[in-house]
């Protein structure tokens, strides 16, 4: 797993574009070296693109998962999600359990629900990535009793393969198939 560090001071600023256009949220220099405060004014800037694009089509889960428990301080990179900053929501089925960060013998109980917002940087330029979602069923035991599924940024449901998104989190079997926050950005039940 690709570790990356978010440690120099980067300003990010937004601007209006022409007519017609959207605002941007431009990024100065490389974002990976954006700090803890770079990061939130990104995602201060992305917040209500992402909830605008994902609650387009009408989805259930798009509609409700902010007023879920949030899983980290800010966005931070973990994981292989295309290398996007990601944040995590829990609802509250499964809130203590998943913030207990447990790696070892357990299980999620079934009804936990994941929501993983994602922005990516591309040319200077924040934009939403998908709403990644993991729902803990009964039935789905080649998976984990995990069924993965998403929410495009224009609200359309992502098109993904189980096998695929389980292929990448059996590697986290010791956690119940789910990955974790950055352990710098971790909140907790405690």
């Amino acid at each position: 797993m690709r570790h990356l560090s978010l440690v120099a001071a980067t300003a990010i600023t937004a601007f209006a574009l022409p007519a017609a256009a959207q605002d941007v949220c431009a990024v100065e220099g490389d974002h990976w070296d954006l700090d803890a405060a770079g990061v939130q004014a990104l995602y201060d800037c992305m917040s209500e693109r992402m909830i605008e694009g994902y609650t387009r089509e009408g989805d259930e889960i798009a509609a409700v998962y902010r007023d879920w428990a949030p899983t980290a301080t800010r966005m931070a990179v973990a994981g292989p999600h295309g290398e996007r900053f990601l944040q995590t929501f829990v609802n509250d089925i499964g809130a203590e359990q998943y913030l207990a960060f447990e790696d070892g013998d357990f299980e999620m109980p079934v009804g936990s629900v994941l929501a993983k917002e994602s922005v990516a940087v591309r040319d200077g330029t924040g934009r939403v990535g998908p709403l990644f979602i993991m729902t803990k069923v009964d039935d789905a035991p080649d998976y984990d009793n995990w069924f993965y599924s998403g929410v495009q940024p224009n609200g359309k449901p992502l098109r993904i393969s189980q096998a695929f998104c389980h292929d990448c989190h059996v590697g986290y079997e010791s956690q119940d198939s789910m990955g974790y926050p950055l352990e710098e950005v971790r909140l907790s039940s405690n």
